[in-house]
């Protein structure tokens, strides 16, 4: 994926052998270490090659043969969850710099004078709207409240499913615009169709947005999983939240949604709680005003601008501090 996006981009790309060694058993391990080891020689001869005056590594098992080869390059880390993964914490070892979207990421790092927190950096291209215009550009009333549903690109099936078991009952409390996801988009859309002619205007699903920032502008209340993204474009929007921490990669989103949830910006539900509670919280914080009010300020008083800025200035500054 990373070879089609960078290449599209017109930056020049070099692939690393590389293998996941964590959890890693039996006859596959041999022959994931082989390929670590191939990893650090192409690393090395890229190094050799390029003569980089700094790194910067966001974590991946595949950042470790380069980490080891470029040992005394300079090194900046980006960690956008909460609680840094294992190849992040194996990186940690040998950055200079360690850049945090938030201060709760202290707790899991030695050496409290490498740490710098920045900030979520957003996309250049995620923009905000007037509220009154992304109404208009979905087409929704100004006068009832608007839930945001979505599961990334692909969907969060579990979210999709109950979603479209409780369809009446949410759509006769709000406003929702769905974004399922390409992969359970069918029998979203035919629910979409069959809903009756009194409240499908009040549904607006699609499988995917180019333009998220859109949807974020419209909506007074989203409910997605947990992501590091939440972390940054929820703030940034100070949109309140129902978290559904992903229960197969759990623990991260589920600390990236305690934190939200410890700030009153969020409230979390788990995803084996979906079924009975989704529509009962969703209804209840969109009756409540003021705590819902009190979430969005919460939210908004998390968002820290210049993150790109600031991790670009720790890439300068290693760079001229120590170069090759």
């Amino acid at each position: 994926m990373e070879a089609e996006l960078v290449s599209r981009a017109g930056i020049p790309f070099q692939s690393i052998p590389a293998a996941g060694v964590h959890g890693v058993g039996g006859r596959a391990l041999p022959g994931n270490l082989v390929r670590l080891g191939r990893g650090v020689l192409t690393a090395r001869s890229i190094l050799k090659g390029f003569r980089p005056d700094v790194m910067f590594f966001t974590g991946g098992y595949v950042a470790a043969p380069m980490a080891i080869a470029g040992r005394r390059v300079p090194l900046v880390l980006y960690v956008p969850d909460i609680e840094p993964g294992l190849a992040l914490k194996f990186l940690a070892r040998f950055a200079d710099r360690i850049t945090l979207t938030a201060p709760a990421s202290r707790k899991y790092f030695a050496r409290p004078e490498r740490l710098v927190v920045t900030g979520y950096p957003l996309r250049a291209d995620l923009s905000t709207w007037p509220r009154e215009k992304a109404i208009r550009h979905f087409g929704l009333s100004p006068d009832l409240p608007v839930v945001l549903i979505t599961g990334g690109s692909k969907g969060a099936r579990s979210i999709n499913m109950v979603v479209l078991n409780h369809l009446e009952d949410l759509v006769e409390a709000a406003q929702v615009v769905h974004i399922s996801g390409s992969l359970d988009w069918p029998v979203v859309e035919k629910a979409a169709r069959e809903l009756p002619d009194s409240l499908r205007s009040r549904y607006h699903v699609m499988p995917y947005s180019h333009d998220m920032g859109v949807a974020f502008s419209a909506a007074d209340l989203v409910v997605s999983r947990a992501g590091a993204s939440t972390l940054g474009e929820y703030p940034f929007f100070g949109l309140p939240a129902v978290l559904v921490p992903y229960p197969y990669a759990w623990h991260y989103q589920k600390v990236n949604a305690d934190h939200l949830a410890d700030q009153n910006a969020a409230v979390i539900l788990h995803d084996e709680l979906l079924e009975g509670k989704l529509a009962v919280v969703v209804k209840d914080l969109l009756g409540n005003k003021t705590k819902l009010a009190a979430m969005q300020a919460a939210m908004k008083s998390l968002y820290k601008p210049g993150a790109a800025e600031a991790i670009a200035g720790q890439l300068e500054v290693l760079a001229g501090e120590q170069p090759i």
